[in-house]
Order: C-alpha cells, then sequence, then structure tokens
C-alpha cells in the first residue's frame, strides 16, 4: 500500500460504512506495478520522477493494476501488497479490496458472482511499455492448478487517450504460422539462455494495431504486447511462460521460462508445448477469431455513446463511456464492475470524477471507482462538468455478464 495520509484498515466496520458512504460506488487508490524487464512507455500519468521510485533493482513502474484483488509476483523484492487494489475508507483508511470483497460478498458484487465464484475473478490493468513485451503464454486453469495458481485468459483494448505516443514497436505478435511444427517450436525453446535471440517470433504472424479496438487471448495462446499503452482485462492469477529470451535489445534471464512450472519439470520443453492451446495458437483464421472492433450500445440520453470493446471471453468483459460536454445521463448495467476515468472531469455518483494530467507516487486520485451490482443495475449519476470535453470511462465486468455480447469462433 504506497498511498500517503491513508491508514491500512482492516476493520470491518470500516468496509461497510464505505459502501455507505459512497452509495455503492467505492472509491479506489492507483495501484502502481514495476516490471523488471521492461522500459516504462510513461504514458499511464505518473509523474517522470517516480517511475524508479521502488528502487532500481525493481525496475521501471510501467503498470497500474484496476480492481484487483490479487498481487504481483515479480521475485523476491515484491512488496507485501504490491499489485493489490485498496478503498479509500470513509475515515482516510485503506482498505484492502481483497478483504473489502470477501467481507461484503454478495452485497458488493451480487448473488450470481459471489454464489458461482466466490469472489471478484478478474482484475484490469494499463501496461504501458516503451518497446514491445517478450512473447509468452498464460497457463489454462489445469496447467495453473499444478503450481498452486489460477489460469490466465486476457484482452486487449488500446484506448486512444492513453496513446500520445505508440513506442518503438506498434505491432504485436499472435500465435503461431499455421504450418508450425511442435518439434520447431522446441528448437526455440533451447535457445533460450545459449543463443542470444532465439528468434522465436520468426515462428509468429505480427499485427499492426489499430487504436480504438483490441483482442482476444485466451489462456495457452502465445503473443508479444505492441509498444501501446493497453487496458488488459483478464483473470485474476499472475502465471505465465516467457518463451523469447532478447526483447528491447536485452536478454532476459532464463528462469522467466520456467517460473511457472513444477519442479519436476524445469528443463522439459515438451511441457511447455503442453502449455499451449496448439489448435488456437495455428487457427488460419486467427484474425476473424480474436481481433475486436468496439460494437455499439443502444443509448437513451443526448451526448452518450457506449460501446462493447472486450467481448469474446467468458472470463471477463468491457465498455468504454463517453458523455460529451456538459451531458448527463443515469448508466445502468447488470452486473457490478471497476471503472477508470481515461479523460475529462465530473461527477460519478456521489463522487469527483477526473483523468489526472500528473501523479504523484503515493498521491491520491479521484479516477477509479468500483460499483456494485445493486448500484449498476439502479443506475449512477454520470456528468460531464466540461464545457468542452468529453467525459470517457472504461468498465471492467468479471464473468459471464449477461447483457455482454455472446462470443463466438469466428465473428460476434
Amino acid at each position: 500500500m504506497a498511498i500517503t495520509n491513508l491508514t491500512r484498515s482492516t476493520k470491518p466496520s470500516a468496509f461497510e460504512d464505505a459502501l455507505a458512504q459512497g452509495q455503492g460506488v467505492l472509491r479506489l487508490t492507483p495501484t502502481w506495478v514495476p516490471r523488471s524487464f521492461c522500459v516504462p512507455g510513461r504514458r499511464i500519468k505518473l509523474d517522470p520522477r517516480d517511475y524508479f521510485a521502488l528502487g532500481g533493482q525493481r525496475g521501471g513502474i510501467d503498470e497500474r493494476w484496476l480492481s484487483s484483488t490479487v498481487r504481483a509476483d515479480n521475485g523476491p523484492l515484491t512488496g507485501p501488497d504490491e499489485g493489490l487494489s485498496f478503498v479509500v475508507g470513509p475515515g482516510r483508511e485503506a482498505l484492502p479490496f481483497d478483504e473489502v470483497v470477501a467481507h461484503l460478498g454478495s452485497q458488493l458484487i451480487g448473488e450470481r458472482l459471489w454464489g458461482q465464484y466466490g469472489g471478484w475473478t478478474m482484475y484490469s490493468k494499463f501496461f504501458d511499455n516503451e518497446g514491445p513485451l517478450p512473447f509468452h503464454v498464460h497457463h489454462n486453469d489445469a496447467m495453473a492448478q499444478l503450481v498452486g495458481r489460477a489460469g490466465k485468459p486476457e484482452a486487449y483494448y488500446f484506448p486512444p487517450q492513453m496513446n500520445n505516443h505508440l513506442g518503438t514497436t506498434p505491432w504485436s505478435f499472435f500465435g503461431l504460422i499455421p504450418t508450425t511444427t511442435k518439434d520447431e517450436f522446441k528448437e526455440r525453446l533451447r535457445g533460450f539462455g545459449t543463443a542470444g535471440d532465439n528468434r522465436i517470433t520468426d515462428l509468429s504472424l505480427a499485427y499492426r494495431i489499430q487504436l480504438g479496438t483490441g483482442w482476444d487471448v485466451p489462456a495457452g495462446v502465445l503473443h508479444a504486447p505492441a509498444s501501446i499503452c493497453t487496458y488488459e482485462p483478464q483473470s485474476a492469477s499472475d502465471v505465465f511462460a516467457m518463451c523469447e529470451c532478447w526483447t528491447s535489445s536485452r536478454t532476459l534471464p532464463e528462469d522467466l521460462l520456467w517460473k511457472d512450472v513444477p519442479p519436476e519439470h524445469r528443463g522439459d520443453y515438451d511441457f511447455i508445448v503442453s502449455l499451449l492451446d496448439w489448435e488456437k495458437n495455428t487457427d488460419p483464421n486467427f484474425f476473424q477469431s480474436r481481433f475486436m472492433p468496439p460494437l455499439e450500445v443502444e443509448t437513451s440520453g443526448e451526448g452518450v455513446e457506449e460501446r462493447w470493446v472486450v467481448y469474446r471471453s467468458t472470463s471477463f468483459s468491457a465498455k468504454e463511456l463517453t458523455l460529451g460536454p456538459g451531458a448527463q445521463a443515469v448508466v445502468r448495467d447488470a452486473a457490478a464492475y471497476g471503472c477508470i476515468v481515461t479523460q475529462g472531469r465530473g461527477r460519478f455518483g456521489p463522487w469527483t470524477a477526473e483523468s489526472p494530467t500528473l501523479v504523484r507516487f503515493g498521491q491520491l486520485t479521484a479516477d477509479e471507482y468500483f460499483v456494485s451490482e445493486e448500484a449498476a443495475l439502479a443506475g449512477v449519476l454520470v456528468t460531464n462538468l466540461s464545457e468542452t470535453e468529453p467525459l470517457v470511462m472504461l468498465k471492467h465486468f468479471g464473468p459471464e455478464n449477461p447483457e455482454a455480447p455472446k462470443p463466438r469462433a469466428e465473428g460476434v
């Protein structure tokens, strides 16, 4: 917990008071996460003096986690609450979001999610790198359970508001060329740590990124994300196997390949292959199956636009809401959600809502909230107080939102 002037508390009465104070809308603190193998792209509105606030050994801060009940897995120097969101309590407390969810249960996330999943099983993040991320894969549930983790499907949306520049490499590698064999893939893995660049992306295809669109990345699908500041809804896990040993002109430690592999399978390249969904990786219609153009939602308010930006996964979904200058609307949804303001200023329920220009590490913001299912169903009054600028926010939902478009193999 890195917010100054707030006192950490786990009192159940503070959890209840926070929900009552916000009329079902919780205010969250910003959650910053570093990655030692990345160079920050400096687009997540953190003050330039603070990108290495956690020290050079930890690497630069290149991620902001949103509505997170999980902690980051960043090696032995990881802080005890790194990656975890906190709720701002009415007495200036910092309330751990995982404990808030556990205590409030269905009162916060609704009977459907609480009864079926027992918690809030997704989070979102902005990841913001100057260069591309290395080619890697996230485990499905069955493979992740072997190391005591949950699987990690994820999805990407590329918000224009967060991308005043596109970094060094504005294209992403996804999957494998359909004719790739497992032996060819294993041969590239064997080059990890011995061949400088193991050139594993020679076996993949790159797609140029379009701002305002997105991609679905199921567990088991290989990917090397572009140097775009990306909004990334995902299942609540930090499990992966890094398959590329070279990125942004630097080598990576081989431990990242075996990070989430059972000890008896370390060095077993067939096991890494078993993490892949080979059919999805070599799908000849990969673009048609995984690309996500936005889908407009019918709205009744003047100056109000809403669209689905993440919708192919059943594990999570996301919308983008835009209110024009001076617009006001009661926004209703069928499920609890977290949200982040990416542009403009206004009101969100009882709260001030504004996208900051610059944030110091440890500073509180007024741009991130979590809405209970009851409040979502009743509707949140959203007001744009600007005469010239739109108010834009991204909303991330948990599994099987009943209003989300139904995913299918190709198209929507």
